[in-house]
């Protein structure tokens, strides 16, 4: 679930950059400044900036599925559950980019504008809702029989 969240928001960034002509590992190099300031720049930047956000992502999206199946499990299988996914992704945004990173990084919440870094967790969240959707069991099939004559 995470990881295919966190891989859609790569490939989000990614597209994002090309189409802007913008450098994705630029938001990568981000990531690593925001939880290692002291690193200095190196070509390793980029691939451990990746591997931090996936390692994130994951981590992420076991919070958000345990949460959701012991709070809330009436939601799960059902139509309502990826619009919580997605409620609870924009609120891990709005968190990240309202009070965390400017506390940490000011720098990082210019690296996207606003909305192309809240589409990426919208993003996250359907991706993550669909891989949910397809690991829960089929609700099972039950069929009436009836007696009479036919």
């Amino acid at each position: 679930m995470g990881l295919a969240g966190g891989a859609s928001e790569v490939a989000w960034i990614a597209m994002y950059a090309q189409l802007s002509g913008s450098d994705a590992a630029v938001v990568a190099r981000g990531i690593t400044n925001s939880l290692f300031p002291w690193i200095q720049t190196t070509s390793m930047d980029a691939p451990l900036g990746v591997a931090i956000h996936m390692s994130l992502a994951v981590l992420l999206g076991i919070a958000i599925a345990t949460v959701l199946q012991a709070r809330f499990p009436r939601v799960s299988g059902t139509a309502r559950e990826p619009v919580i996914i997605v409620m609870v992704l924009i609120a891990v945004w709005a968190t990240n980019f309202f009070l965390v990173l400017p506390a940490i990084n000011p720098a990082f919440v210019t690296l996207v504008p606003y909305g192309v870094s809240l589409i990426s967790k919208v993003l996250f969240g359907f991706a993550a809702a669909l891989v949910l959707h397809l690991h829960h069991e089929p609700h099972p099939v039950t069929k009436t029989v009836v007696k009479g004559n036919l």
